[in-house]
Parts: C-alpha cells; structure tokens; sequence
C-alpha cells in the first residue's frame, strides 16, 4: 500500500471542506482534499439552490391561481418535463457550475478522489490503497438522506431530497413523509404545480417553530392548503407495478392505507461520519456515535482532529458550514493553541409559503431566561396590500434591558425581517434601538416595528 505523509488532510470537498480550505492554503501547500463522490457542494447539487428553484416555478403558478381575487384572471399548464429540465439545466450552469470552477482552480497536487476513512488518530486510508498521515486531520464528509428502515421494500418510486431533482416528469400523486423544512418546501411545490400530495407526520411537530402557539399557526395556515396528517407512525410501505403503498396508523389508533405515484422520504439527514470509522481515532464519542466537539474551535477533544459542515450533524446551513470550515481551518493552522472562532447569530430560513423563521435564540433555548415576548398577527398595510395575511411573529427580549435575544417568524417576506433582527442581535440592539430606523410605509417591515413596540411596552 503506498504511503503519503502531509501535514493536514481534509476529508471532504463541500462547502466546508472548501471553507477549511480557504483558510489551510493562505498557510501551506502541504495539505491534501479528500473528496469522494462527485464534486459540487450539497447546497448546488441536491439542496438549497435546486430547491428554490423548484419553489419558484410552484409559486408562479400558485400566483395564477390566486389572481383572481386582484381582478386577473388567467389559465395555464404546467408542463413538468420542462420544469425539471430547466431546474437541471439551471443548476448544471449557474451553480454547480460555480463551485465546480472553483474547485478546478485548486491545483490537481491538491486533489484526490475516493473514499476515506480512518486507521488510527494521525492515518486515514482511501480506498484501501493509500495511506494518509497527517498531523491534522479536518473532517467535512457531509451528510445524506435519512431512509427508515420501513421503506426499504420501494424501490423504483422512492425519492428522497437527494434524487427528487432527477425526476423526469411529475407524478399524479406524491406521499410525503415528514414535516420538517425539506418536507414542506418541497411537498407544497409538488403541490403547487398540480401533483396531488399528502403529508405524513409523526410527531405532530409541523416544522421547525418551537413556541406552541408558533407550532400551532404553522399547522393551521399550511393546512388551508395542504393535506396533512400531522401525527402517527409509518407501520409498512411497499410497492406494486401501479404504484407505492404506505399503511399508516393515525394518531387515534385508526389505522389507513394509502397509494401514491411516488414517495418523497424527508425526514432529516444522517452525517456520513459513521461511515469513516471515526472510534479508532480514540477521539471520545457520545452515545450516538458523533464525537465531541467544541463549537468555538470545533476540535474534537484535545486531539488534531476537526469536524465541521453537515458532519457534526447540527446546523445543517450553508453559511454555517462555511463558517465552520474556516473556524477549523484556522484552529487547525494553531494546533495545539486553541483560537476560538466567532460564531454568528443563529439564523435559519425556511421557504414555505409563508416562510418561516428562527433568528437567534428560539423560544425553547430561553427557556429559564426572564423574558418578554412581543407578540402579533403577520399582517399589516402591504400584506393587506399583498393578501398575504396569515402568519406570526413573535420576538423575545430580555425584560429588564429590552435587548432583543431572539424571534420566530411566520409570514409573508419573512426572509428579510429576520435579516433585520440577525443585524439587530448581532449589535446587541434594544428594542427601543432598533425602533429608531426609519420605516417606510407601506412595508413589510412595518410588521417588525408593530411587534416590537408591542414588547417594549412589557418591560420591567
């Protein structure tokens, strides 16, 4: 077996691996990148972007279905080759594309294809011919679709977030298994562009709000629209030459059968980390297997190895993993000193419709904090304007300083609200700080200020 000795060693080319990157080539050319599977970042190929490009396309058309009540009367057809097509097209050109050149531009001595996994705390292998040891090692290996054992009976109509772009045409029916983001964003485009969808739960849990009154409009607004069964367990799926069946019992006890054309699996991601043999680093590992990290440096224990991305299985966000990376790639550059990263205000954006959001502490996370929360309906001039009126906000502040902790959202344009708050709580702004900024009318952000004059009237 041949052998190559570097002083770092990256396991993964995503968008973590290319933060660390960033950061490891400024310092050295004695590193190596580690990728296996083809190139292009989870967010390009199989994640944000095709997403929102799917989202697009269902919205267009939702918009024509809507015009009515504005007086605009019109009649179309969704022709679903061409909305993969385009979305195939699209992303090949503008976004994996992007990474790609960027990824070329690393010199090929850098570079290296195959599957690694690791032999000792300094040695991973790759594909069983060649021995890595490195000084350091940063772990960026990415994640993939979480499959439950139960569904492994279907096989040609199973998707998951992974494969649902492959498509060629849209299916008659769809099941959607899971209420979390993916779930949502995807099953309600499916369901925008005519495919008959059904949601199925197991928690109740309807994404990723977590104040139960947040909880509750979640499930109430998107059941207007979509079919959803919000809570109750998978007991079997299988599939025939027609098509998929799920037997499913109800949170009642009843217990249903289903058919659909196809079955899209959205129920989490798993981090590939498990794949890489990772105990016989003898780094201490919790009981699910994951090691443990430190967030600020995002070193495993004391030893030279760094995780970061969707391996740590946490914060499954491109900004975030990119921050990652860059924090374990400067760590790593100081091992054995330990240089803390700056993490950024938590920030999570989710593109229902409406959207959701989470911007620095959610409501659960203060629980035990003395807090006063502002508190109102997602409405004001413009969605009235808009008719786009559901929702709410809610916006957490500290009760005796009025600094504002953090929010959760739910409405219409609620991706730039939330950029605001991030901006707010990144500064460590009152309430009474931010309610200086002009507003302009009508805007969506009037919402912003309605609420958080509302909570600043709450304070101690």
């Amino acid at each position: 077996m041949n052998k190559v000795k570097v002083e770092y060693a990256i396991i993964g080319s995503g968008t973590a691996g290319l933060g660390a990157y960033s950061r490891i080539r400024r310092k050295t050319d004695n590193f190596i990148m580690i990728q296996h599977g083809p190139y292009g970042t989870t967010c390009a190929r199989v994640g944000c972007m095709p997403s929102k490009m799917l989202i697009t396309a269902a919205d267009h058309a939702h918009e024509i279905t809507e015009g009515g009540f504005f007086g605009v009367n019109g009649s179309y057809q969704v022709d679903g080759v061409h909305v993969f097509e385009r979305l195939r097209r699209d992303r090949a050109q503008k976004f994996v594309g992007g990474v790609l050149k960027q990824i070329n531009d690393i010199p090929v001595e850098f570079k290296l294809k195959g599957f690694a996994k690791f032999a000792g705390p300094n040695t991973v292998v790759v594909d069983n011919s060649l021995t890595i040891e490195a000084d350091k090692i940063i772990v960026a290996c990415g994640s993939r679709p979480n499959v439950p054992d139960v569904f492994k009976k279907i096989q040609k109509r199973l998707y998951t977030s992974d494969s649902i772009f492959e498509i060629e045409n849209l299916p008659e029916s769809l099941g959607v298994i899971g209420l979390g983001v993916i779930a949502l964003e995807l099953g309600q485009s499916f369901h925008r562009l005519g495919v008959k969808t059904t949601f199925f739960g197991r928690s109740g849990r309807t994404g990723d709000l977590t104040h139960p009154d947040m909880q509750g409009a979640t499930l109430d607004v998107l059941s207007k629209e979509l079919d959803i069964i919000p809570q109750g367990e998978v007991l079997d799926a299988w599939e025939d030459d027609e098509c998929a069946w799920v037997k499913y019992r109800l949170a009642s006890g009843d217990t249903i059968v289903r058919n659909f054309a196809a079955i899209l699996v959205a129920v989490g991601r798993v981090s590939n980390i498990d794949k890489l043999n990772i105990q016989s680093t003898g780094v201490e590992l919790d009981s699910k297997g994951f090691p443990y990290f430190d967030a600020q440096t995002m070193q495993c224990g004391e030893s030279p190895i760094y995780i970061a991305g969707d391996a740590t299985d946490e914060l499954p966000l491109w900004h975030e993993a990119y921050d990652e990376g860059r924090i374990a790639g400067d760590s790593a550059l100081n091992f054995p000193e330990k240089v803390k990263g700056v993490r950024k205000v938590p920030l999570g954006i989710y593109f229902t419709d409406p959207q959701m959001a989470i911007v620095g502490k959610s409501f659960n996370q203060l629980a035990g904090v003395d807090i006063v929360i502002g508190d109102l309906p997602f409405r004001g001039p413009r969605h009235e304007v808009w008719n786009k009126t559901q929702g709410r906000i809610q916006v957490y502040l500290e009760a005796r300083s009025g600094v504002i902790l953090g929010a959760e959202l739910l409405g219409y344009q609620a991706e730039h609200l939330a950029h605001l708050l991030a901006l707010a709580i990144t500064h460590k702004m009152t309430a009474d700080q931010v309610l200086e900024m002009p507003i302009y009318h009508p805007s969506a952000e009037e919402v912003l200020r309605n609420v958080l004059n509302q909570a600043r009237f709450k304070l101690t």
